[in-house]
């Protein structure tokens, strides 16, 4: 925990908007207290949205929590204002940002964006030779992971791992990836490829924060 004490200190960002101020951090066990909310939001979006969103149970999310591998959105302090987490598949070969939410009500301003660009360095940075996916069927994480670099592939070129697979068991449109053998559904693949594709330099300034505090 104070590992990620001293990291939050070094990348929280706190810019003023809309008499807000929103940290973004890297969760860890302080904010355990915060996952039954995570879980409500995540359903209460998929619901509205129509399209799916596979099912985390709390313990899947309070494990990532104590691993350092997840990122959380605090408005003033303490209002969770939103959330996303990476995981590591196929002996690290892949890692996955997932779980992407933004609370309604702090949307528009960004956050999204920076809560994935967060995530995305921080995968970069614990694995920094994998290959980062991940699947949506929103057009505005299609673009936010455009501009971190990545880029639209087939399901062949994601990761083979059963484990990950399972994990969208729990959206309603699985029917659709299990009738097609898993090489199509109604999300999109992108793919971030270390050994054909370059970090932002922001992103760069970031991995080498992050690098600096998983060495000590």
């Amino acid at each position: 925990m104070e590992v990620m004490m001293k990291l939050n200190n070094l990348l929280a960002h706190k810019p003023k908007g809309e008499g807000v101020n929103i940290q973004v951090l890297i969760a860890d066990e302080s904010h355990i207290n915060y996952v039954q909310t995570i879980l409500d939001t995540i359903e209460a979006a998929a619901k509205v949205r129509g399209t799916g969103i596979a099912k985390r149970t709390p313990e899947y999310v309070q494990t990532k929590m104590k691993e350092g591998k997840a990122i959380i959105a605090l408005a003033d302090g303490n209002e969770f204002a939103g959330f996303c987490y990476i995981e590591s598949w196929g002996n690290k070969q892949f890692v996955a940002n997932s779980g992407l939410i933004v609370v309604e009500k702090f949307r528009q301003h960004g956050l999204a964006k920076r809560i994935k660009a967060k995530a995305f360095s921080l995968a970069r940075a614990m694995f920094p030779d994998a290959k980062v996916f991940g699947l949506t069927s929103g057009a505005a994480v299609m673009k936010i992971n455009t501009d971190l670099g990545y880029v639209p592939v087939s399901f062949a070129q994601l990761t083979d791992d059963d484990a990950f697979w399972r994990g969208c068991e729990g959206c309603v449109n699985y029917d659709v990836l299990k009738r097609t053998d898993r090489k199509y559904c109604i999300c999109t693949a992108m793919l971030f490829d270390p050994a054909k594709h370059k970090d932002k330099k922001e992103i760069k300034e970031q991995i080498k924060d992050i690098k600096k505090v998983l060495k000590k």
